[in-house]
């Protein structure tokens, strides 16, 4: 069997005439972004104000929205002296991604290098980011309020495990 003839489209091969209709536009929306607009009073619409205004507030840009419960802050400070402010974290969708993403920004809130301890830093960056919650009226579930524990005693066992030796007093509970 020769083919003298190559089909251009799987729509010339099945011989429908004519071009084929052209495909809807679709909004493009990065991975784990905020998406389209939400309705007014939804708590998306709610999770999209809060994200708006602690950018705004901190001079924080997202380097990438995770779609894990993980994040990361650090700041990048260049020669001529200017600085970025970064954060990687899950867009707020619940309470559990809002969590995270406060708490990063609240390494920024509450600045690096403040404490001299990295367990107490995480211990406040925590405790900022559920106030920041609570003030907002956003639910802070039993599983946010694991996590955060759970962070924390990691922190501090890492801390002692690299020889500290003396805990403050705040993360005792934690030991």
């Amino acid at each position: 069997m020769k083919f003298t003839q190559f089909a251009a489209t799987l729509w010339h091969l099945l011989g429908i005439a004519g071009d084929p209709p052209a495909a809807a536009p679709r909004a493009v929306v990065p991975s784990g972004g905020p998406g389209p607009p939400a309705p007014p009073g939804s708590m998306r619409r709610r999770y999209d104000d809060l994200v708006a205004e602690m950018k705004r507030t901190y001079g924080v840009r997202v380097r990438k929205w995770r779609t894990s419960t993980s994040g990361c802050a650090w700041v990048v400070q260049y020669h001529d002296g200017t600085i970025s402010r970064l954060i990687e974290a899950p867009y707020p969708r619940g309470p559990m991604s809002c969590a995270i993403f406060l708490h990063e920004i609240g390494h920024h809130a509450i600045g690096f290098n403040t404490h001299r301890l990295r367990c107490l830093e995480e211990y406040d960056v925590w405790q900022w980011a559920l106030a920041a919650m609570r003030v907002r009226k956003l639910n802070v579930t039993p599983a946010v309020q694991k996590r955060m524990d759970e962070a924390i005693r990691y922190a501090v066992r890492k801390a002692l495990r690299r020889g500290l030796k003396s805990l403050p007093q705040q993360l005792v509970p934690y030991s």
